[in-house]
């Protein structure tokens, strides 16, 4: 029969030195990598703003287009409105208005009015 027995080693004495040049390669690992994450997210913060911009000026046209038809339709009211033969309709029929004879009509002149008035002297002290 084969019997092994097992030696506990206390290994608490026992001092690693750090290896120098493994520990530059893993800041320089970790600087890399650090910067292409950053330019990763700036890239991609980039172009959702681009999108959101884009999607926002859409927006801004549709509501334009929406206006300008508004704009439109009361410039048309408008012009409706202010028809000549509308306006005489409704002067007849709400206002109880009637149109003018010929011995009516009484024309006015205008005058001129009077050129300014001579020099004069003003008294002074």
């Amino acid at each position: 029969m084969d019997y092994s027995l097992k030696k506990s080693v206390r290994n608490v004495e026992v001092v690693r030195e750090l290896d120098e040049a493994r520990q530059r390669e893993l800041w320089r690992s970790v600087a890399v990598s650090t910067l292409v994450v950053a330019l990763v997210l700036g890239t991609a913060w980039q172009h959702f703003e681009l999108l959101q911009h884009g999607y926002r000026i859409e927006q801004m046209r549709q509501e334009r287009a929406a206006e300008e038809e508004i704009n439109r339709h009361l410039r048309l009211e408008i012009e409706t409105l202010r028809a000549p033969k509308r306006i005489e309709t409704l002067a007849i029929e709400r206002l109880h208005l009637v149109a003018p004879g010929p011995d009516d009509a009484v024309v006015v002149e205008r005058i001129a009015p009077p050129g300014p008035p001579p020099k004069s002297v003003i008294a002074s002290r």
